[in-house]
């Protein structure tokens, strides 16, 4: 039986503000960031972990506390700061296929990002308009400048590519968490240069399959054409802050099973 999207529309604002709490902190990779207030900081955090976050939830969360304790709880001070004798403290971290190399290039490139490029913000929105329908530029734009210092192809990877077709389920992750605001305590809503209509769905396992089983999403692979059709849906529910339903189809497929 094919669900009305006026019924999924009543079930996903139901969820949003089921989910979009305080206590959804606590368990989720947002938790690192929220350990910081200046916006640097956040923003560091932010990006370091949302880059591993991909498996286990408790590993993701645990390794990025790590990262976190590597810089001397102090991420923003830390980057201005590194150097070749900082190094040797990164040769045991790995997550996943993340390991010390790649941990290395992006505390480099993190530094030039803020000592050439005017911080991550900037990097991000440095040459996108105001007029652009998504992030998908700005995704690109930030890509662009931080695969810009010299450093092993194998960190590629771990830069998504929406112009080679990538969901970018992380990326979108992290400009859903600096780019949203509302009253609920979960998202930082720091950055002005991007609005939140611009936002775009961080596709994962979760977010596609409960899209799929609702109706909302056609396409089979999870690719940046998935997120293009399920946000443009998710647009018809709310035209100014559409990416507040991740909450709503992660919850679902998370914590609720619904497959």
């Amino acid at each position: 039986m094919k669900i009305h999207l006026k019924e999924v529309k009543e079930l996903l604002e139901e969820k949003y503000f089921q989910f979009n709490n305080t206590a959804f902190i606590e368990t989720d990779p947002i938790s690192i960031p929220h350990q910081f207030s200046k916006k640097e900081d956040i923003e560091i955090a932010g990006l370091l972990v949302a880059t591993i976050a991909w498996g286990q939830r408790a590993s993701i969360i645990n390794n990025g506390n790590k990262l976190i304790q590597l810089m001397n709880n102090d991420p923003h001070e830390f980057i201005m700061n590194f150097s070749k004798k900082d190094i040797t403290r990164f040769e045991s971290f790995v997550h996943r296929t993340f390991n010390t190399v790649d941990c290395v290039f992006f505390l480099n490139s993190l530094k030039n990002i803020y000592t050439k490029h005017s911080g991550l913000e900037h990097a991000f929105s440095g040459k996108i308009s105001s007029q652009e329908k998504d992030v998908k530029n700005a995704i690109t734009n930030f890509r662009a400048v931080f695969l810009s210092i010299p450093h092993e192809s194998r960190s590629d990877k771990h830069v998504s590519n929406p112009s080679a077709k990538s969901s970018a389920k992380r990326l979108c992750m992290f400009l859903r968490w600096m780019v949203r605001k509302d009253k609920h305590g979960v998202d930082f809503g720091i950055w002005n240069s991007i609005k939140p209509h611009q936002l775009c769905l961080p596709l994962d396992l979760h977010t596609g399959n409960v899209s799929r089983k609702l109706g909302l999403l056609n396409r089979v692979q999870n690719d940046w054409q998935a997120v293009e059709e399920i946000t443009e849906i998710l647009r018809g529910f709310d035209k100014k802050d559409p990416i507040k339903y991740d909450f709503s189809l992660f919850g679902l497929g998370a914590f609720e099973g619904f497959r």
